[in-house]
């Protein structure tokens, strides 16, 4: 007879339902598990929208025939033109996501998104850098733009390091390095070819416009390469959570472990950068909501990718409908939703912040 103390029911937490396959156990948040069965839904549904909508509507019947790879007359429509570009939206705001998720929970702090801390500023620098310039081919952009993100997310963290990594200094560095290198990025297109730099434009508010095989492919491969370590990241970041002498007590190598989160966050939405170009505010947005959606102690990082590829795919759709046959880049559509919740996170923690101060008081 199994004892109430070693039952399953005794050392399952409150809100987690303990799932088995085979010898092995799972404890599944409830909450977090509905959240992300009804954004798969959402997304699903999304999809389908995506491939039906635009200037030429398409049953959403021959949708599925298409994305089944049976014949039908809504091919080039379908496949070759929406199909890819979806794709390419849909890796890309699952990486912006996760990577949003990861720096946030090493900085612990919500503005920590890469695209506030000079991460895709960095991508953007040296990319553009290399197209005004004509230095390499298209097809060696993605590649650039992921060495930029890692350049720029290198000199933040050896900046903000003094014996620890402080997350107000991190963020605070991060944004002074944002700034710095958006001049710089400014520099190459003013001395840049005139025709190059306007491309180079479209680029840096974060498009998917012309984006296809060539982006979607590459960068599907990188994420599945990294799934064991994203894998590893959602176990990892509960130590990381913890306040710091609670973690060291446990024999959490908290140096360690931080480096290894923010490395694959930095590397995350550099890949995405490199296909769809720097969309703010996904990595802002996804990870909070994903949060408040879950009421989880951690950031699920599985709704946060969820959730950015969603606020992508639903961005892009109203970009290339609502001026039609003129496309905006998704990026236009993302940072019109981030930057009024960007101001929402600021004030409300200069309201936290006074309430704590007037109760010590």
């Amino acid at each position: 007879m199994t004892s109430a103390a070693s039952s399953p029911a005794a050392i399952r937490p409150a809100g987690y339902a303990l799932l088995r396959a085979g010898r092995a156990a799972f404890l599944v948040h409830r909450r977090a598990a509905a959240v992300a069965a009804v954004l798969t839904a959402v997304l699903a549904a999304a999809c389908v929208a995506y491939l039906s909508l635009g200037e030429r509507s398409v049953p959403p019947a021959e949708v599925l025939k298409v994305v089944l790879g049976q014949p039908s007359p809504h091919e080039l429509v379908v496949g070759t033109l929406r199909l890819p570009r979806l794709c390419v939206g849909l890796l890309a705001g699952a990486a912006f996501g996760v990577a949003g998720a990861l720096i946030q929970t090493v900085a612990r702090n919500p503005l920590a998104s890469p695209d506030i801390i000079g991460i895709t500023q960095g991508a953007s620098a040296l990319t553009v850098g290399a197209m005004t310039f004509g230095v390499g081919s298209y097809a060696v952009l993605p590649y650039l733009s992921v060495a930029g993100g890692l350049l720029a997310a290198a000199l933040v963290y050896v900046f903000a390091w003094r014996g620890g990594l402080h997350a107000t200094r991190f963020v605070l560095i991060g944004i002074g390095f944002a700034v710095a290198l958006r001049s710089v990025t400014q520099l190459f297109l003013t001395k840049g070819d005139y025709l190059v730099a306007q491309k180079a434009q479209v680029w840096m508010v974060g498009s998917l416009n012309g984006r296809g095989w060539a982006e979607a492919v590459p960068l599907a491969w990188a994420l599945v390469v990294l799934v064991p370590f994203v894998l590893w990241a959602a176990r990892a970041q509960r130590t990381v959570s913890m306040d710091d002498d609670t973690a060291t007590a446990l024999g959490v190598r908290l140096g360690r472990t931080r480096l290894g989160l923010a490395t694959l966050g930095v590397l995350l939405a550099a890949l995405a950068t490199g296909a769809a170009g720097p969309v703010d505010f996904v990595a802002l947005l996804a990870p909070q909501i994903a949060r408040r959606l879950t009421r989880t102690a951690q950031i699920p990082l599985l709704c946060s990718a969820l959730l950015g590829a969603c606020v992508v795919v639903l961005g892009d759709l109203p970009a290339r409908m609502l001026f039609a046959p003129t496309e905006l880049p998704v990026g236009v559509l993302t940072a019109a939703i981030g930057a009024p919740y960007l101001i929402y996170l600021l004030v409300r923690g200069h309201s936290v912040r006074r309430r704590a101060a007037g109760g010590r008081a």
